[in-house]
């Protein structure tokens, strides 16, 4: 008698070898200097200042370009890729990152340095969502690619703390330009073993149109929309930068309405009503808001309140990322075990209480104290968001992974820009309440305005300086609460279903 095994549901998918790790590691470099190129300028604009004498206005730009033209284009250039090819996309961003890396170091007016910074843009809007869209590929066992999301996050979460301490340390020894050099190595190597390590991949559109209209309304509205709430987060309510965030949602509506109508969409849209999917880029995006939001506090009372120099408050603020070095590979570990759900809520409850910890800070309180409370949220957010990475990867189909990715990122590009606005409104409310009416005007508004007043009005603005960034952690951890509510109530799988 012969007894018939049951057959299995689904095939097992194939597992990833030396190759496809050793491609993940490749993957790896231009994420790093995509990332760190967001804050790689913060040590090097005194110096580019002095060199190139840009205006007041300029060295705005200078700054901003690069993360704007980035977050502008990343859904266009992921829907590109699912067209074109994500390798072909990958390796000529890595050649243009090169390319406008050079023209940077070696730009001899501002607006020279300003369109190098844009096309720098561009070139990391080619290839951050081709490194997430490729690991969909190179890893379809979920076990394996949550992993690789992990060190995803990890990575792209490191480059944006070490960007001030790489820039810090060349320009202590090299010039200004040395910062966009150091990209050069890291893109030749690249451009090397992409071709022998990357698979070539497309999606199912690959064959169909590719919307000019629908390329040019993501750019606006995303252009419109971050650059709109970054001003009012900096400069308050004015009625030119609301216009811009009005347009840019109006924007938006005719752009999804449009995708609606093609045959080839840049963005499914029943990928987003896909729980899996749609809920994980809003935790992510509660998530950067808290992030973003906070960090700017954080920087500061290293600075202004505790009298650190920019480098060594650079080095401080990468001590937290202890917390993620830890916490992260746990919740990867724990979601293989329990709904993934559950961890994600761990994680995002977690990163609550370290930021309420950091809610009952005072001036007496010791650093150490502050780097704790910095590591734990960290830690628990980090977790939250690459479990959020890797379950809307997963939920994407392969054929449309570049979008998926560009849409997820694009989403923490717009957190970020909100919780700079919220939190920053937040602490301003806590800090001008806590300062004496008596208090020149300036200082009353912002503790840079005091840090050239007498020494009773400077402690005045540090103590309520402090207070504003307790405030700012209280709206963080309500933040990183709801993330939690919100994990539970879309991203938990029902018996015998996946989140839908």
């Amino acid at each position: 008698m012969t007894l018939l095994a049951p057959p299995d549901s689904e095939p097992r998918p194939a597992l990833a070898g030396r190759r496809e790790w050793t491609a993940l590691g490749v993957l790896m470099l231009p994420l790093l200097l995509v990332s760190m190129d967001v804050s790689i300028l913060y040590f090097a604009i005194p110096s580019i200042s002095a060199d190139l004498r840009p205006g007041a206005t300029q060295q705005l730009w200078i700054l901003d370009t690069y993360g704007f033209v980035l977050a502008g284009l990343l859904v266009t250039m992921g829907a590109l890729g699912d067209r074109v090819g994500r390798r072909r996309m990958l390796l000529g961003g890595a050649a243009l990152f090169g390319v406008a890396s050079v023209a940077a170091a070696y730009a001899h007016t501002p607006g020279a340095l300003i369109g190098a910074r844009a096309l720098l843009g561009v070139a990391g809007a080619c290839l951050m969502p081709a490194t997430l869209a490729l690991i969909r590929v190179l890893f379809p066992d979920p076990a394996q690619r949550a992993k690789a999301v992990t060190l995803w996050t990890s990575v792209m979460a490191s480059g944006i703390s070490l960007g001030p301490v790489v820039s810090g340390a060349l320009v202590e020894h090299f010039w200004w330009g040395s910062v966009f050099l150091i990209n050069l190595p890291a893109m030749a190597l690249l451009l090397v073993l992409g071709p022998l390590l990357l698979p070539e991949s497309k999606g199912a559109a690959a064959t169909g149109r590719f919307d000019l209209l629908s390329a040019a309304l993501s750019l606006a509205s995303l252009l419109t929309l971050v650059g709109g709430i970054k001003e009012l987060a900096k400069n308050g309510w004015a009625p030119l930068p609301a216009l811009a965030v009005l347009l840019g949602l109006l924007l938006a509506g005719v752009f999804l309405r449009r995708q609606t109508r093609l045959a080839h969409p840049m963005i499914d849209l029943g990928l987003l009503r896909n729980r899996a999917y749609g809920g994980s880029v809003l935790v992510n995006l509660l998530a950067m808001a808290a992030t973003v939001g906070f960090a700017v506090f954080l920087t500061q009372y290293l600075q202004s309140v505790l009298g650190q120099s920019p480098f060594e408050a650079a080095l401080w603020s990468l001590v937290p990322t202890g917390g993620v070095l830890v916490a992260a590979p746990a919740a990867a570990g724990l979601a293989g075990k329990i709904d993934r759900a559950y961890v994600m809520a761990g994680g995002f409850l977690l990163s609550a209480a370290g930021f309420a910890w950091l809610g009952a800070v005072d001036r007496a309180t010791p650093l150490w104290v502050v780097l704790v409370g910095s590591a734990v949220y960290a830690g628990g957010l980090v977790s939250a968001m690459t479990l959020a990475n890797e379950l809307a990867l997963g939920a994407a189909p392969p054929e449309r992974a570049g979008a998926a990715a560009a849409v997820l990122e694009s989403g923490q590009e717009l957190g970020g820009a909100l919780g700079m606005a919220v939190l920053g409104a937040v602490g301003a409310a806590v800090y001008t309440s806590a300062m004496p009416a008596s208090a020149p005007a300036a200082a009353r508004e912002t503790l840079g305005g005091a840090l050239d007043s007498s020494g009773a009005v400077l402690d005045a603005a540090r103590e309520a300086f402090v207070s504003a960034m307790s405030g700012a952690a209280v709206g963080a951890a309500a933040l990183m609460a709801t993330a939690a509510v919100l994990s539970l109530v879309l991203l938990r799988t029902r018996p015998g279903h996946e989140a839908r």
